[in-house]
């Protein structure tokens, strides 16, 4: 069985990366495991977590699904991404891809911007948007400057571990990203020890990557990433 641990983004939730994880999960029959970081979500509390509760919990769950699976990918969206790199640069995992990863980072009141848009054109499916752009709203105003600071170690301390990534490793960000620098990108590509690396910018995606109008085309991207020189058996990809 094919093993996919998704993790979110600094004052996020699994709904962040939940087209990719929903796809693979339901097309692809993979265990897929998205875990709410702590202190994230509708009813989390940021103020009194640190940035080791958050790597912790990242790690019980790729340990879980490496006990489970034969394989395992990470896929990790924002302050995700560094959490992924981390994991990818200790665990035995067997591939890597990085959404808007937070190695460099803006000013994170853009991003109701992007939520604004995301409620406009209503891409959220079942969810009630205006109710969750609100709760959403909220979780940024209302999170405190430690909150601020535990995301700050968390990239300081996991930039020494990307040297070590050694598996294959695919970026993507989007060219609009009000959050994340294009900078970031680039940095991660130059870093990352792996000598199997692609990167690539989509044109018209901002940082919620995810959740844009090239939402297939970055689902498509990461299938051809993941079932790049497997066979059917092996990848679980047909």
């Amino acid at each position: 069985m094919i093993g996919c641990l998704c993790l979110h983004g600094f004052t996020g939730e699994p709904w962040e990366v939940e087209p990719v994880s929903t796809y693979f999960l339901e097309n692809k029959h993979w265990l897929v495991y998205t875990p709410t970081l702590p202190g994230h979500g509708p009813k989390g509390n940021l103020r009194d977590v640190t940035y080791q509760q958050w790597v912790y919990t990242a790690e019980v769950a790729v340990r879980e699904l490496l006990s489970r699976c034969e394989q395992v990918y990470v896929i990790g969206f924002s302050m995700g991404g560094m959490l992924a790199c981390y994991i990818a640069a200790k665990y035995d995992v067997s591939k890597l891809v990085l959404l808007s990863a937070a190695a460099y980072y803006g000013n994170p009141q853009q991003l109701l911007h992007e939520l604004k848009d995301k409620v406009r054109l209503r891409v959220l499916g079942e969810l009630d948007q205006d109710e969750h752009y609100l709760l959403y709203r909220k979780k940024i105003m209302d999170t405190p400057m430690t909150a601020v600071f535990q995301f700050m170690q968390v990239v300081k301390k996991i930039k020494p571990y990307l040297k070590k990534v050694s598996i294959p490793t695919l970026i993507l960000q989007g060219e609009q990203d009000g959050i994340v620098p294009r900078k970031s990108a680039l940095y991660l590509y130059e870093t990352i020890g792996s000598k199997q690396k692609d990167l690539d910018f989509l044109p018209e995606s901002k940082h919620l990557i995810c959740h844009g109008f090239e939402k297939e085309l970055l689902i498509n991207k990461i299938e051809a990433f993941l079932c790049r020189e497997e066979d059917e058996d092996e990848s679980g990809c047909t």
